[in-house]
């Protein structure tokens, strides 16, 4: 009775540890110290936030880059981004452009904030 008992018991502790592999919690990507976030407001020449402004945020190392449209609170998340890797950001909205902003891999912030400001008209090609 005892050996039977003993064996589910290993049972089931063989099946938590393999539930575990399989479904790890969400906690290892928060604390994860290669990755981080970009995040930041787009204003315009006024300190009005920007709703619908694309900004652009550029890999440097593969030159991909991605998109993201604001709210209506200005705001832009980049999220799972490399922290060994430097980024360009640059918003366009109502035919005006920001300065392109770099965060890079000597910047140690788990969280970085890069607030963009539209103040120059982008040219018409």
């Amino acid at each position: 009775m005892r050996i039977r008992w003993i064996s589910i018991l290993v049972l089931l502790l063989t099946a938590l540890a393999a539930a575990q592999v399989q479904f790890p919690s969400g906690k290892k990507d928060k604390e994860d110290p290669t990755i981080r976030t970009i995040q930041g407001l787009v204003k315009d020449t006024e300190d009005v936030l920007v709703a619908g402004a694309v900004v652009q945020l550029k890999n440097m190392k593969s030159l991909q880059i991605r998109s993201f449209i604001t709210k209506a609170d200005g705001k832009f998340v980049y999220n799972n981004m490399a922290r060994d890797i430097d980024f360009e950001l640059r918003a366009e909205a109502k035919g005006m452009a920001s300065s392109t902003k770099t965060v890079s891999t000597f910047d140690n912030r788990k969280i970085a904030i890069v607030n963009l400001k539209l103040d120059t008209k982008v040219e018409k090609k």
